[in-house]
């Protein structure tokens, strides 16, 4: 098995296992309970904490126009708020993903009070799986249609700590 560091304390480790014999292998984190998340979207960063401990800190990419929040579909923008991780999807087309609950009752009123489409599948993901999106994903920082978007291996630390029903806090 091979075991890594993970820069929490002697206790704190992550471990590769594989999940099924032909399947996707997954990293197991045996440290403190991450109980929230934090995006700081204008220093572009993540903070996964245990209590008001920062556990680990990550740079993010966001939606490709980060200014404000998420109003309608389509609109770029990665939303503001509080939400909880509501979803785990090991097959996603960026590498792993975790899905946020926006949104929320009152994103949707919002949306339907100014005859719009609140839009959703926001998710903390790693890189694209295709060529031609990573290609893309490249090129330009805030790249994703409203995601959070981390580095592969990070995205595999993450995915190992971060439990469904964890809240995530969305700042400006």
């Amino acid at each position: 098995m091979d075991r890594r560091a993970f820069g929490l304390g002697a206790m704190a480790t992550l471990s590769l296992t594989a999940c099924a014999k032909a399947g996707p292998r997954f990293l197991t984190y045996d440290g403190p309970e991450v109980t929230s998340l934090v995006v700081n979207k204008g220093a572009r960063k993540l903070y996964l904490l245990h209590h008001e401990k920062v556990l680990r800190e990550y740079d993010v990419d966001l939606g490709f126009a980060p200014r404000g929040t998420k109003t309608k579909k389509g609109d770029g923008r990665t939303p503001e708020g509080s939400y909880l991780i509501d979803r785990r999807n090991p097959r996603s087309r960026y590498h792993l993903s975790l899905g946020i609950s926006y949104p929320n009752s009152q994103d949707i009123a919002q949306a339907k009070a100014a005859g719009v489409n609140p839009g959703g599948d926001i998710f903390i993901h790693g890189q694209p799986n295709l060529r031609s999106e990573l290609k893309r994903a490249r090129k330009t920082p805030d790249w994703t249609a409203g995601c959070i978007a981390v580095k592969n291996y990070e995205i595999e630390e993450i995915y190992a700590m971060v439990n469904k029903g964890t809240l995530i806090t969305l700042r400006p």
